[in-house]
Formats: structure tokens, C-alpha cells, sequence
């Protein structure tokens, strides 16, 4: 209260007690006013939390929904209506140009949040591949400004250091290599002029090493450039190479190539099992002026699925024509197991011989089925496909195993899953409209049903053809990008490489690395009786030995 200084007592000690006595009341009162600052500061502070929760919230929802948008093109692109569906190697593209909008995404939330940014260093850390040991490594050692402590001045030492690793690239960077060879003749006397031999070429007095020649065939059949992108990379390097040129040093390579390609076949031929699979391979036609319809046949070795110790392969021929006579040509002096699909040109060659066996597909056998299932309700297809799955889940529990242990399971497990199935379809049939698609899929099977079931007493027989079918991709994608081989013999030599590229594949050899080492020694007289030591697997165990 205000009190006048008539109010004022005049005692001095009453005095001093209402001067603390006020003291107390505004230091009360400027405590209570802090804690309202504090109170508004803290509301303040909740309200910026909130705001800032909101806009993450509202980041959130705008990520989802980019996210949603691209899983949405994902499944359009795979199980959406067939005119909106992509193959394999389209939805791969596909792929890859929505992997880089989810980049973007990302760079653009790390952009905007540092914490975020750190998290996401740290598991592309922990999740990098490791990087192989033969790459040459350049160190780099970023040190301090001073190497002087900040406190006392005296000299820092090394107590540890961070080490992190990133792959760099040199660009292709072409050289001449000159090669001299100086004559030498006697002062003393009129002798003979001395001279080393010149070494020995791929292309005796042309333009390529034996490591230029392979890398346009590594980058033609196993990267699938076509040569005119090879000429026009070649031009921006200021190099002038005509298409035509690189074609003859393709074709060079591959007659000098084609002996170990023939050795291949002739081993994969005398194997008692093989699969066998045919492409279409367009070549050009000049006296027509269009493209004539070839084809590549390709033979298969694959005995890792009952571990056998033959090394897998792969074999491509060239033929103009997918008649019979082409099927009894290529397989003449082949007799075993041949595992196919339903191509009639098989059927011919194993009614003709009787050392041919067929073991046919069950992935063939399915596919009209798993059509059925795509286009809708198709309660017998899917039960279709659900008996044979059972089959394929036998198969991945003993793949690996030796070839009797899988024939005893088969035996057991296989056999009445194929006895229950053979008077299931037969059931069915009876009740299905003789003309309808999915009577067509049983009527596939019943007629292809000795050669389906042949791996029950043969462990060795897989229940498919996708080994052969895995090997025709790398055909296709290059026939994307080139479309046409230009004549039979450009066809003949496409066969060549590619089965020397493909084998490098399945062993896991570098193409390049081979393919130079291999000309090379072949351009220096390798004896022809040694073309085995030239194999992809043999040269891989050789060069593992040294």
C-alpha cells in the first residue's frame, strides 16, 4: 500500500522493517515476473517445436507421396495391363531412372537436414561394397593448418588417424606404342647384318595391339556397343577409325579365336547331358535389301545342381535356318540326356536316334498356365501351378547334393507328387471345354509327360531349361543394339566371341584380361594339341596356380 509521509513512523526500527519489508514484495514480484518471461519463453519455444514438427510432418507426407508415386509406376511397369508392361531388361531401364528420382529425393532431405545427412553417411558407409586388392591406390593425407598445439605451442604427434576409401576412374587414354629395332653390322669384316625378329601381331602390319583388338570386342559382345559408338568414341578422342576397320579387327580376332571355340564344342558334345536352346539372330540380306531370319543354337554344361566337377559352359552356333536337319547337324556326335523344351526339331532328332534321350521343361510347361493366372480368376491354372511349385520346392531343398541322393529323394517325394498330378489333369480335362486355353496347358504337359518326367530317374536332369535360357540374354541385348549382324560369317563370328565372353561370365574371369592373354599366346604358335589350357576355366585354374 501508499502511505504519505505523515504515515511514515517515526520509530526507527519499525521504519527499517517496512523498508525490507517492501524489498521482499518487488523481489517477489521480479521473481514472479521471470518465471512469466520463462513461462513465454518456453511457450515460445513449444510453439517453434510445433512449427517445426509440422513442416518435418508436411516433408514427410510430400515423401511418401513421391515415394507411393514411383512404387505406383514399379508395379504399372510389372503387373499392370501387357500393353503397359515391360520385359526384363526394359523394366531394368525402368528401374534405374526411378532409383535416380529416389537420389534426388534424398539429396534434397539431406540438403535440409544435417543430422539426416549424417545418419545416411554412416550406413553408406557400413553398406559400401569392399573393393578388390589388385586397384592401385593413390594416398592422400589432408593434415592441419599447424601442427602446433593451440595451448602451450609445442609440436602435436599422431595418436590415430580416419580412413576412408572411394573408387576414382582414369579416363581411357589411348598411347603409340613405337617399336624399334636397331640393325647392327661388324666395322671389322663384311658379316651378316644383325636384327632381332619382329615380334609377332594379331594384324601383321596393321594399326592394333592384341589390348586394343579385345577391347572392342569385350565392348561389342559383352558391354553391347555397337561398333559405330565405338568409332564415334574413338573420333572424340581425335582418333579416325572407321566402323569398317573395327569390323575387320573383330573378324581377325574371331578366325584367330575360332580353334578354342571349336575344342569347346566338341568337349560339350561328348558330355552324356546337355541343355539345348535356339534364338533368332537377324542377318542382313544384301540381295533382298532386308534382314533374313538366322538363328544361334546354343549347347549348355551345367552340373552344379548335382555337384558334378565338369566346369558349366556354353557353346553358340550360327545357323541360317531352326529346321530339324540344323538340330541333327549340330548334335551329331552328341548321344545322352538332352534337356530342351518342346521345339518339335528335338523330337525329330530323337526319333531318328536312339542314343537321344529328351528331358523336357517344366518352366514351358507352367508358362500357359501362369498366363492363364495373369489374365484372372483361373482356380485350375493356379492349382496348376501350386502342384508343380511343390515339385520346384523339392528340387531347392536337395540342389547341390550328389546325384544319386537327389534320385532316392525324387523317388520318395517327387514321384507321388507326379503320380497325384498325372490323375489330377486327367480328372480335369474330362471337365473342361475341349477347346479352351487352360485344356490346352494339361494337353501340353500329357504330351510332353515322358520327357517332363524323366529326372525322376536320372539325378543329374534338372527340372528346366533355364540354364540354356540365361546364357540367350546377352544374344538379345545385343541384338538390340546392333539388330543385325551384317552377313552369315559376321553372324558365324558373333557366335565365337560371345561363347568365350559368356563362358568368361560364368566363371567369373574378366573377358578383357583373357581374351588378350589368349590371343597373344596364340598370335606366338600355342600348339593346337594345348587348346584345352586356353578354356576360360582351365586358364582361370592357371593363372589362380601362379
Amino acid at each position: 500500500m501508499d502511505l504519505g509521509a505523515a504515515d511514515l513512523p517515526d520509530d526507527v526500527e519499525t521504519l527499517r522493517a517496512m523498508i525490507l519489508a517492501a524489498r521482499a514484495r518487488a523481489a517477489a514480484a521480479e521473481a514472479e515476473i521471470e518465471q512469466i518471461r520463462a513461462g513465454q519463453a518456453q511457450l515460445a519455444a513449444v510453439e517453434n517445436e510445433h512449427a517445426q514438427l509440422l513442416a518435418q510432418v508436411a516433408q514427410l507426407e510430400a515423401q511418401n507421396e513421391r515415394y507411393a508415386l514411383i512404387i505406383a509406376k514399379l508395379r504399372r511397369l510389372q503387373f499392370g495391363k501387357r500393353s503397359e508392361q515391360l520385359d526384363k531388361d526394359q523394366l531394368q531401364l525402368a528401374f534405374e531412372d526411378l532409383v535416380q528420382g529416389l537420389a534426388e529425393i534424398e539429396q534434397e532431405e539431406e540438403r535440409s537436414d544435417p543430422e539426416l545427412k549424417a545418419h545416411r553417411t554412416r550406413q553408406r558407409r557400413d553398406r559400401r561394397p569392399s573393393l578388390p586388392d589388385h586397384l592401385p591406390q593413390i594416398d592422400v593425407t589432408i593434415e592441419p593448418e599447424t601442427r602446433a598445439c593451440s595451448c602451450c605451442g609445442g609440436e602435436l604427434h599422431v595418436i590415430g588417424e580416419d580412413v576412408s576409401k572411394r573408387l576414382d576412374v582414369v579416363p581411357a587414354q589411348y598411347q603409340v606404342i613405337v617399336t624399334r629395332r636397331p640393325k647392327y653390322a661388324c666395322r671389322s669384316c663384311e658379316g651378316p647384318i644383325v636384327q632381332a625378329p619382329a615380334p609377332a601381331r594379331l594384324i601383321e602390319g596393321g594399326l592394333p595391339t592384341e589390348r586394343l583388338v579385345t577391347q572392342v570386342v569385350v565392348d561389342k559382345y559383352a558391354d553391347h556397343v555397337p561398333l559405330y559408338r565405338q568409332a564415334q568414341g574413338f573420333a572424340r578422342q581425335g582418333i579416325s577409325l572407321d566402323r569398317s576397320t573395327l569390323a575387320f579387327w573383330t573378324g581377325y580376332a574371331a578366325a584367330e579365336l575360332k580353334p578354342i571355340w571349336a575344342h569347346m564344342r566338341q568337349t560339350l558334345l561328348s558330355a552324356s547331358r546337355l541343355f539345348v536352346d535356339e534364338t533368332k539372330a537377324p542377318v542382313l540380306d544384301p540381295g533382298r535389301g532386308r534382314t533374313k531370319s538366322g538363328y544361334f543354337w546354343a549347347i549348355a554344361r551345367d552340373d552344379r545342381g548335382w555337384a558334378g566337377t565338369d566346369p558349366p559352359a556354353v557353346v553358340y552356333t550360327y545357323a541360317p535356318g531352326r529346321g530339324a536337319d540344323h538340330a541333327i547337324t549340330l548334335l551329331k556326335d552328341f548321344s545322352g540326356v538332352l534337356q530342351t523344351d518342346g521345339y518339335t526339331a528335338y523330337k525329330t532328332l530323337a526319333t531318328r536316334r536312339n542314343d537321344v534321350a529328351l528331358a523336357h521343361c517344366w518352366s514351358h510347361a507352367r508358362r500357359k498356365a501362369f498366363d492363364l493366372t495373369k489374365g484372372g480368376s483361373a482356380p485350375v491354372a493356379g492349382e496348376l501351378l501350386a502342384r508343380i511349385g511343390q515339385l520346384y520346392a523339392v528340387e531347392a531343398e536337395i540342389r547341390g547334393q550328389s546325384a544319386e541322393a537327389r534320385r532316392q529323394v525324387r523317388r520318395q517325394r517327387s514321384a507321388p507328387l507326379i503320380a497325384a498330378l498325372k490323375s489330377w489333369l486327367e480328372e480335369q480335362l474330362t471337365r473342361l471345354p475341349g477347346r479352351s486355353q487352360t485344356a490346352e496347358a494339361i494337353r501340353y504337359i500329357q504330351t510332353h509327360w515322358d520327357g517332363l518326367t524323366l529326372f525322376l530317374d536320372d539325378g543329374r536332369i534338372e527340372l528346366d531349361t533355364n540354364p540354356v535360357e540365361r546364357t540367350m540374354r546377352p544374344i538379345a541385348l545385343n541384338r538390340k543394339n546392333a539388330l543385325f549382324a551384317g552377313s552369315d560369317e559376321g553372324a558365324e563370328h558373333w557366335a565365337i566371341l560371345a561363347t568365350l565372353i559368356e563362358c568368361c561370365k560364368l566363371h567369373g574371369v574378366n573377358p578383357a584380361a583373357y581374351l588378350e592373354d589368349v590371343l597373344t599366346r596364340l598370335v606366338n604358335g600355342h600348339l593346337n594339341s594345348r587348346l584345352d589350357d586356353l578354356t576360360p576355366w582351365n586358364w582361370k585354374a592357371a593363372q589362380a596356380a601362379a
